[in-house]
C-alpha cells in the first residue's frame, strides 16, 4: 500500500487534533484536583496547616482565628500533644500577622496595662490572658510588678522588703513574673514591668526599722492619714534605706529580664479638698529626717541656713527674723542657697522689714523645689540600671500633676515636665467631659506633646473600652481617632486596663472558676 500526499495531510491532522484532546484533558483534571484539594472535604487531612490569620482595622484578629485558637489551646491543656504542637505553630502565625498589621497601622504600638494573681498560676490561664492580649490587635503589655506593699517575685527566693504576690501554700517557687515575660514573648508581645515608685504600700509601713524612711509633712502625718483607702504609704526619696530597697527589688525584677520598665506614682500622694492644693511649707513632705537634711545643705552660707531653718519650722520668717541673723552673721552679705540671685533692691542694706516679702516668696519656691526635685532624683536612681542594659525606661504621671493654682500647686508635685526626653512619656489622659465628647482627653495629650522636647517618645495611656462607653467615657475607638487626628506622630497608644475588658476578672481574682 502506498502513501500519497492526500494521505499525509490527513494523518497530520488527525494527530494535531489528538494532541488537542490530550491538552484539553491534562488542563480539566489540573482545574480538578486544584478545586478539590481547596475545598473543606479535604481540610481533615491537612489540620496541621492552619488558615493564614485576619485582621480587623485595629488589628484585631477575626472570630474564626481566636475559636481555632481557644480550641487547640483547651486541647492542649488536656494533655492533647497533637493540639499543642498546631497552637504552637498558631501562635507563631498569630504572631507574625500582629507585627505585620502593627508596622502598616496607627499606632505601631498599642499597649495594654495587666494585672496578674495568684490563680493565674493555674494550668492554661497565663495562655488564655496572653491570646486574648493578642486577639484584640495589642503588641505590648505593661504588667505590674510592684503595686500596693507587695512584688510579683516568688517567694522562695524574695529578699525584698515587700511580700510576694503569690503567697498560697505550695506556690513558694512559682515566678508568675518569669512566666508572663515567657508566654508574652513567644507571642510577638512586648512585656513591660510596670512599677509603683514613690508609694511603697501599706505592708512597709508596717516594719518598725522602716519608720523614718516614710515621707511626712509639716502637721505630723504620713500619707496613711491623707488618703482615703489607707493603703498608700509614700517615701522620703532622699532616705537612703528607701532607695536601697527599691533599687534592691528593682534588680531582682530586671533578672527576669522584661522588655521595658514603667515607673507610675511618681509623685507625692493625692490629696482632698482643700488640702489638694499645697499653699504653705507645711502641706509639703518635707519633715523626715532625710529631706530635711538634704534641704539644709542647699544653704550656701549661715545667714540662709538659718532663714531655711526657721521657715521650715514655723512655716514663714518674720523681719525680726531676718534682722536678728544680720546681727548672727555679721560677716555675711545676702542670705544665699542654691538657684538664689538676688534682686539689687533686696541687698542686705535695705530694712528687713522691705526685704522680708521677697525673702519669704524664695524660701517657699526653694522649699517646692525642692520636694520635687527628691521626686527627679529618685527616677533618675530607677532608670540607671535599664539604661545600663539598654532597655527603654518610662514615667508615668497626670497631666494635671504639676499644676501652679496661684501661689499654690498641686499637692501632688509631679514635676513630669522636667522628667528627661531620654524617658517614655506615658501621660494617663483620663479627663472625663462625657460619653460622646473627646474634647479634655484629647487636650491634656496636645498639652504634654507640646511641652516635650523634640524626639520624646509619648505614648498616651486612655481608659475605657471596646464597641462601647464606660459610664461617661468615650469608647476606645473614639478616643483613638481623636487622638489620630490632631496628633499623628504619636507612635503608640496604650488602654487602661485589661481588667475592663476581661468579663471574668473577678473570677480570676477570687479563683473562682468560669
Amino acid at each position: 500500500m502506498s502513501w500519497g500526499h492526500d494521505d499525509f495531510v490527513l494523518l497530520r491532522v488527525l494527530m494535531s487534533n489528538c494532541l488537542l484532546n490530550i491538552t484539553k484533558l491534562t488542563l480539566f483534571w489540573r482545574r480538578f484536583f486544584t478545586v478539590v484539594f481547596s475545598t473543606s472535604l479535604l481540610i481533615p487531612y491537612f489540620e496541621s496547616q492552619p488558615v493564614r490569620a485576619q485582621v480587623t482595622e485595629y488589628c484585631q484578629l477575626s472570630r474564626s482565628a481566636v475559636q481555632e485558637k481557644d480550641n487547640l489551646r483547651l486541647s492542649a491543656v488536656r494533655g492533647n500533644q497533637d493540639a499543642l504542637s498546631r497552637y504552637q505553630q498558631l501562635l507563631r502565625q498569630h504572631a507574625q500577622a500582629l507585627q505585620e498589621c502593627r508596622n502598616r497601622t496607627w499606632p505601631q504600638v498599642q499597649a495594654i496595662w495587666l494585672r496578674l494573681y495568684p490563680c493565674d498560676t493555674r494550668p492554661g490561664e497565663l495562655d488564655e490572658i496572653m491570646d486574648r492580649i493578642v486577639n484584640r490587635g495589642y503588641n505590648q503589655v505593661y504588667l505590674q510588678v510592684f503595686y500596693d506593699g507587695q512584688v510579683l517575685l516568688p517567694m522562695a527566693i524574695n529578699h525584698t522588703a515587700w511580700p510576694s504576690v503569690v503567697r498560697t501554700p505550695g506556690s513558694q517557687n512559682v515566678d508568675l513574673l518569669s512566666m508572663a515575660i515567657q508566654k508574652g514573648q513567644e507571642r510577638g508581645l512586648k512585656v513591660y514591668a510596670w512599677m509603683f515608685t514613690m508609694n511603697f504600700g501599706y505592708t512597709y509601713a508596717q516594719r518598725p526599722d522602716r519608720e523614718g524612711a516614710i515621707a511626712r509633712n509639716g502637721k505630723g502625718q504620713t500619707s496613711l492619714y491623707v488618703v482615703d483607702n489607707g493603703s498608700q504609704v509614700f517615701i522620703d526619696p532622699y532616705n537612703l534605706q528607701a532607695k536601697h530597697d527599691y533599687y534592691q527589688m528593682l534588680q531582682e525584677v530586671l533578672r527576669r529580664r522584661p522588655d521595658g520598665v514603667l515607673f507610675d506614682y511618681v509623685r507625692y500622694p493625692r490629696q482632698a479638698g482643700a488640702d489638694s492644693i499645697a499653699t504653705k511649707v507645711t502641706d509639703l513632705w518635707l519633715y523626715s529626717n532625710a529631706t530635711q537634711q538634704a534641704l539644709f545643705r542647699r544653704a550656701l552660707n549661715y545667714k540662709g541656713l538659718d532663714l531655711i531653718r526657721r521657715f521650715l519650722s514655723k512655716g514663714f520668717v518674720t523681719a525680726g527674723d531676718i534682722a536678728n541673723v544680720d546681727r548672727l552673721y555679721p560677716q555675711e552679705g545676702e542670705p544665699m542657697w542654691q538657684g538664689r540671685l538676688p534682686q539689687a533692691q533686696t541687698k542686705s542694706i535695705l530694712p528687713p522689714a522691705q526685704r522680708q516679702p521677697q525673702l519669704q516668696f524664695e524660701l517657699w519656691q526653694l522649699a517646692v523645689a525642692h520636694a520635687m526635685q527628691g521626686i527627679l532624683d529618685f527616677v533618675a536612681l530607677a532608670a540607671y540600671p535599664e539604661q545600663q542594659l539598654g532597655i527603654p525606661a518610662g514615667v508615668v504621671f497626670f497631666p494635671d500633676g504639676n499644676q501652679m493654682v496661684r501661689r499654690g500647686y498641686d499637692s501632688r508635685l509631679q514635676p513630669w515636665d522636667r522628667f528627661p526626653s531620654s524617658l517614655e512619656w506615658h501621660p494617663m489622659a483620663y479627663a472625663n467631659c462625657g460619653s460622646t465628647n473627646v474634647s479634655c482627653i484629647a487636650a491634656q495629650v496636645r498639652q504634654v506633646v507640646s511641652m516635650a522636647k523634640p524626639g520624646t517618645q509619648i505614648i498616651p495611656a486612655i481608659a475605657g473600652q471596646w464597641g462601647q462607653s464606660v459610664g461617661d467615657r468615650p469608647s476606645l475607638e473614639m478616643q483613638m481617632q481623636a487622638l489620630r487626628q490632631f496628633a499623628p506622630q504619636l507612635r503608640g497608644v496604650s488602654h487602661f486596663a485589661y481588667s475592663w475588658q476581661d468579663p471574668h476578672d473577678n473570677d480570676r481574682k477570687f479563683c473562682r472558676a468560669y
